[in-house]
């Protein structure tokens, strides 16, 4: 996302899935996985952090010896393991995958950035890679001591920058307290599968789905996401000039974001959000503004601040259906109402679904409380 997205910015401005979480990696995650990510391909090599001279001890910078780990892979590639324990990671330098191999965090491992000052730095970076899987463990930024000493809204600070990767996995990971987002794809990423993971108390965003296309994501968590706009729980919005084509968003939960559980911005096309749950985000639940092809179904958009769901200016082929709906525009009060199922719009759902701008919306079956 650039950095001159004014007009999207200004415009952010003006359920059936709560369950008790399982421990994977060590740390509270979704309990609601359904779906068995891809495996990719690699080589059958398994090395192991350690010996190459990490001590994951949360005082010693790993970063180095992590990097000679994954550099010593055969070009067939492999498996990196990390073992349990608090790895400090330079986020200037950042761990740079390479193709063909598995980043495996076992039970415990934590990658951790050290406090840093620049704008825009990366815990794990995967740059034009192909065949990729990271899974397991914790990523956690630098939010709580980062330096803002210089210019600018230091958004740019991710957990994992996939960069132009090709069939890249990255499951059952919990991110927390970037600077930016927890996830960010772009740079025309193609075919990444995002599973059971949670993204929490990142500054920008859960996730950001920028110049991507064939993106799957799976049975995951974005939430309480605050700092710096747009403070979504998935921003789906193609830098200036780009696309973003097949996004796929099963099965997720968007939760206490500061502004949408879900943005979707100009210039993207066939997505669809399939038993997500939306819920008490600072603002809307979803918002979209420029998007053909659309399809919003058996989702619950409850007690956000304001309307469950807006289609907005230029949103083409939408259809939104066997969604339920209830308690919704939390800010003028509660509503009680006796629950209804209903085809089409009146101004009875208005709290819950808004067509505005001269959008193109189906509005199907929908139930509402």
């Amino acid at each position: 996302m650039s950095q001159t997205n004014i007009a999207r910015r200004t415009f952010i401005k003006n359920s059936a899935m709560v369950a008790v979480p399982l421990l994977i990696g060590g740390v509270a995650m979704p309990a609601f996985a359904l779906t068995t990510p891809p495996t990719r391909a690699r080589g059958t090599t398994v090395l192991n952090v350690k010996n190459y001279g990490a001590l994951g001890d949360g005082i010693k910078d790993d970063t180095a010896a992590i990097q000679a780990a994954i550099n010593a892979l055969p070009t067939t590639g492999g498996t990196v393991q990390v073992p349990a324990g608090t790895y400090m990671i330079d986020t200037s330098k950042k761990i740079n995958l390479r193709s063909k191999m598995h980043f495996q965090m076992m039970p415990g491992a934590i990658l951790k950035a050290k406090t840093s000052s620049l704008s825009r730095h990366y815990i794990i970076y995967i740059n034009d890679k192909s065949d990729v899987e990271v899974s397991g463990g914790q990523l956690i930024g630098d939010r709580a001591t980062h330096k803002y000493t210089t210019s600018g809204t230091h958004e740019w600070g991710h957990g994992i920058q996939c960069l132009g990767g090709i069939r890249v996995t990255i499951r059952d990971v919990r991110i927390a307290d970037c600077t930016g987002d927890g996830v960010c794809m772009g740079g025309a990423a193609n075919d990444v599968v995002v599973a059971n993971i949670v993204s929490t108390n990142n500054r920008r965003q859960g996730i950001s789905v920028t110049n991507c296309r064939n993106i799957k994501i799976y049975d995951s968590e974005f939430s309480f996401t605050n700092g710096t706009a747009p403070e979504c729980g998935i921003d789906i919005e193609p830098d200036a000039g780009y696309t973003c084509d097949g996004v796929l968003v099963q099965n997720c939960r968007f939760n206490d974001n500061k502004k949408y559980g879900a943005n979707i911005w100009n210039r993207t096309t066939n997505v669809t959000f399939d038993g997500c749950t939306f819920e008490r985000n600072g603002s809307l639940g979803m918002g979209t503004v420029g998007i053909t092809g659309l399809t919003v179904k058996n989702c619950t958009f409850r007690l956000n601040s304001a309307t469950g769901v807006v289609y907005n200016t230029n949103t083409k082929s939408c259809t939104h259906s066997n969604n339920l709906s209830y308690q919704n525009y939390t800010r003028l009060g509660a509503k009680v109402r006796t629950p209804f199922s209903q085809t089409g719009w009146t101004s009875k759902i208005e709290r819950d679904v808004l067509v505005r701008g001269g959008a193109l919306v189906t509005i199907g079956t929908n139930n509402f409380q």
